[in-house]
Parts: structure tokens; sequence; C-alpha cells
């Protein structure tokens, strides 16, 4: 599918790390309860914007204790969990992407896997297609999250969480 196909949008303002990191565990109730499947997700936004944050939440969502950490001088933290594979990419320190496909990239994308890529730019035609871009820019003394579906599996996530109660 061509990542610049938009099925749906949706926005949110978010209040303050804790409700940036209540985003990301909602996201992960989502895709464990409803979608029970991976999905891969290119986050886009200034340093500082949430990016982290929001993954943070849906790592410690989808199961893991403990800490969780930017991967921004590994490329790739991972974290296996019980029925769960999720990846945090951290591309912004990435020179060439051809250094994706020495470390095989390719196979960390599998249906239960999840994937959270900071800085996609950079690993432009070796990534998965994503099935949501987050845009993340603050606004004032907020967090304004822009939530793009870029395909089914997407739409699917987007629709359940605008209808959730939990933001």
């Amino acid at each position: 599918m061509n990542n610049n196909v938009i099925t749906y949008r949706c926005t949110f303002s978010l209040t303050d790390e804790q409700a940036t990191v209540a985003m990301g565990k909602q996201i992960a109730a989502i895709v464990k309860d409803e979608l029970k499947q991976g999905i891969v997700a290119y986050l886009n936004g200034d340093l500082g914007a949430g990016k982290t944050t929001i993954t943070r939440g849906f790592v410690q969502g989808m199961g893991h204790i403990g800490h969780v950490k930017s991967p921004t001088y590994t490329l790739v933290e991972p974290y296996d969990l019980a029925d769960w594979q999720v990846y945090h990419f951290d591309l912004y320190r990435l020179g060439d992407p051809e250094e994706l496909e020495f470390m095989g990239i390719r196979d960390y994308f599998n249906e239960n896997c999840c994937c959270f890529i900071e800085w996609p730019e950079k690993g432009s035609g070796l990534l998965a297609n994503p099935d949501i871009t987050i845009n993340m820019a603050y606004q004032d003394e907020q967090r304004v999250v822009e939530f793009q579906a870029h395909s089914p599996l997407g739409k699917s996530l987007l629709l359940a969480l605008a209808n959730s109660n939990i933001v």
C-alpha cells in the first residue's frame, strides 16, 4: 500500500506526559484486545515532542515491566513480551539507510511484531509501510497528536481509539 494514502485521521490534545503515556497504553490495549495483530507506526515530531513517551506507554501497555529507554544510540530497542515482540526504532542518528539492511530490518516486520519508528524518513525505501503515522507537536503547554491511518488495520485502530473514553 502506498503510505501516502490516508484512509482516516483523528487528532487529540494531551495535557501532559502522563496523558501521553496513557494514550500509548490505550493503543496497546486496542492492539492486544481488538486487533490481535502487530502494527507498524511511524512517529514524527521535533526532538522532545513525545515520540518516546507515547512509545513507552505502548510498551508498558503491552506488558513490559521496567524501564523503557530511547534507542537513540542503538537504533532499536527490542521488547520480547509473552505473545508479542515490540521494537522501538530511533533512526535519528542513522548515517545511511543501508545500515538497516545490515541489521536485518526486514526480519522485524511480521504480524506478531509491533514496530514504532522515530525519524522514519531516514530509512526510506527499506521500512515496511506504516499502518499509522503519529504526528506530535507542542501547542502552548499541551501536545497535539494527529493520527493518520494508511491501512485497513490502521483505520480499525484509529476508529477504536477515537471511540475510547481514555483520552
